[in-house]
Parts: C-alpha cells; sequence; structure tokens
C-alpha cells in the first residue's frame, strides 16, 4: 500500500517503523518543524523526522497545513496515497487533504474515543485515575478527533505507573493496531462516536504542576504520575523546589496529619486531605532524577516538615 506518514514525536516512531517492517511504500514523511531545545536552544529535528531520513524518506515540515494546503495537496496527490496514515502530528488536516486517499486518512489516536479527544489523552488517562485506556484508529474528519472509529484496543494502566510509561507502552500497541487496521480496511465497518460521551484531553501546561496535597491521596497520587515526566508534579519543602516524579498510594482513607506533612521521614510518606501518599522518585533543584532512597540518603528531612504546593 502506498502511504504517506504524518506524524512527530516518539509515539509515532514505533508505527512508522511497522509500516516499513510491513512492506507498505511510505512515499514521504510530514512532521512538525525543528524546534530548539536545550540550554543551547539548538535547533532540533524531530523523532519522525530523523528515522524518516534515515531510511531515505522525503521528509516536508510545514509551518502550517492549512495556509499551504493548495501546493501540498499538490505534493500529495501526486504520491497516489492509498492511505495518509497520522500519528500525533500535532496539526489538523485540511478539507483538500483528508479527500485525497482512497482509503482515507487514519489516525492512531491513545484513548479509546469518543473519551479523551485532544493533545494529552495519554497524560488524561492517568490524571483522572482510569484503570484502563487504550487506542483508537479512526478516519480523520474536520473536527478534532471526531471521524468514525475503525478498531480499539484497550490496555490496563499498571499499578504506579506514570504517563511517560503508559505512553511509551501504548506507542506500540498504537503501531500493532494500525498495521491491523490495514491489513483489514476493505473489510472494517467504520462506526460514528457518540457525540454524548465525548470528552477533553486539552494540552498539558506548568500552570498544572504545584501539588496540592490538600487533596485526597488518591488524586494526588493520580496528579504526580499524570504529569511525569511533563510539565512535572512540583512541591515546596523546607523552601526548596522539589519535582514529583512518581508515587503510590500508601493509605486511601483517615486523616493522618495536615496535608503535605511528612508521617515517615524514611520513606518520604506525605498526609493527604484524606490518607497518604508514598514518594518514589523525585528530584531537588540542581540535581538529577533519583529514587526516594537515594534522594533521603544526603539530606535531613524530618517528620512533620511539611510540602507545600510550588
Amino acid at each position: 500500500m502506498n502511504i504517506v506518514f504524518m506524524g512527530t514525536p516518539d509515539f509515532a516512531v514505533p508505527t512508522l517503523e511497522k509500516l516499513l517492517e510491513s512492506g507498505h511504500k511510505v512515499g514521504a514523511v510530514f512532521t512538525q518543524p525543528d524546534k530548539p531545545k536545550g540550554r543551547g536552544m539548538k535547533l532540533t529535528p524531530p523523532p519522525v523526522k530523523e528515522l524518516a531520513e534515515k531510511e531515505n524518506i522525503p521528509v516536508y515540515q510545514p509551518q502550517s497545513l492549512k495556509k499551504e494546503a493548495e501546493r501540498y495537496s499538490e505534493i500529495i496527490e501526486a504520491l497516489h496515497p492509498d492511505c495518509i496514515v497520522v500519528v500525533a502530528y500535532g496539526k489538523l488536516l485540511p478539507p483538500e487533504i483528508l479527500k485525497i486517499p482512497r482509503f482515507g486518512c487514519i489516525n492512531v489516536h491513545g484513548s479509546l474515543l469518543p473519551k479523551y479527544r485532544g493533545a494529552a489523552p495519554i497524560q488524561w488517562t492517568v490524571l483522572n485515575g482510569d484503570k484502563t485506556g487504550g487506542v483508537t484508529t479512526m478516519l480523520m474528519a474536520e473536527g478534532m478527533d471526531t471521524g468514525d472509529m475503525l478498531l480499539k484496543k484497550e490496555v490496563g494502566v499498571d499499578e504506579n505507573e506514570t504517563s511517560a510509561e503508559y505512553y511509551d507502552r501504548l506507542s506500540y500497541v498504537g503501531a500493532e493496531l494500525l498495521a491491523e487496521t490495514l491489513e483489514h480496511i476493505t473489510e472494517i465497518v467504520p462506526k460514528p462516536q457518540n457525540e454524548a460521551e465525548a470528552s477533553a484531553a486539552p494540552m498539558l501546561s506548568k500552570d498544572m504542576s504545584p501539588t496540592d496535597f490538600g487533596l485526597s491521596a488518591k488524586k494526588v497520587y493520580s496528579h504526580i504520575n499524570g504529569l511525569s515526566d511533563w510539565p512535572c508534579a512540583t512541591a515546596i519543602l523546607n523552601g526548596k523546589r522539589l519535582k514529583l516524579y512518581r508515587a503510590a498510594v500508601w493509605r486511601e482513607d483517615g486523616i493522618l496529619g495536615k496535608p503535605g506533612e511528612i508521617i515517615n521521614e524514611k520513606e518520604l510518606i506525605i498526609a493527604c486531605g484524606e490518607g497518604a501518599v508514598k514518594i518514589l522518585e523525585i528530584q531537588a533543584e540542581g540535581s538529577k532524577r533519583m529514587k526516594t532512597e537515594d534522594f533521603l540518603r544526603g539530606r535531613r528531612v524530618n517528620r512533620s516538615d511539611v510540602m507545600e504546593a510550588g
């Protein structure tokens, strides 16, 4: 099958790899422009571009498909794609492009649609404390994740799993589901989404980082694990800002102390509005991410110290 692939981050890489392994012809890759990263703000290519160039696939990086729809429609039409595969591309496709391939534009989306439409479905799955999530392949329409569904795969969220880890797992599930979708594309009957069941999964921001220990242990746990690795949950302890990467629910119920109070300094167990959480991975200012036991070896933390939002 002739494919045009559109994707940008690590999440999209396994699907592109799977397409190439399966013998499909990928005529071109569309990805976001290179962006400055790191302290030196060096222009860095997206992971999908790196793989495409390694495989000698032509790469296009338009600032806006919508503003240059005519130009890129002509480029894509000349490739005669049977399908355009879209995985975390980060841009909406204009109608001129949506109508080009005979099997349509197929998106690999990291939720069980219609739940969690938007930019961060995997993170919101963990943030909301869901036990399961998954992947959906869908025919793209002009709205945000509104097209008819093709196949779904449910995937449980493991205990204490961070959104970053779940994201990585779902990237491979998505690759397999896309391969299955293409294999049976002429047999699958597209299913419309139930609008009444739709929910939004907006982009995350650093404003979400401060950890409110006045919430229940379950909600604090989901907040910390859901924001790992970015933008990352944060807290202030003895005037120092900490990043909290992973937590576990130590106890779900009961008032065990003032919210944010350390009730066990040897294991860094923190009282919440109800119950308590145990911090498993942490990072201090000027240090690196580490397991809590390593963090505690070099620092004096006292029982009754209080972690505050910040």
